[in-house]
């Protein structure tokens, strides 16, 4: 006796990308050299000579 199922398969996939997670930490460390570059610019030039 042969039966007709009608089955589904639904398949998840994980939607972090490995690519995309590098891309925001490689800009992000880059606005914090940018960041502390400019600091160090205020320290050292800036007030240094202030003082």
């Amino acid at each position: 006796m042969a039966q007709n199922k009608d089955v589904e398969v639904e398949r998840r996939e994980k939607k972090s990308d490995p690519s995309k997670v590098g891309v925001a930490a490689i800009k992000y460390i880059t606005y914090l050299i940018i960041f502390f570059g400019i600091l160090w610019f205020l320290i050292t030039y800036v007030f240094g000579r202030l003082f």
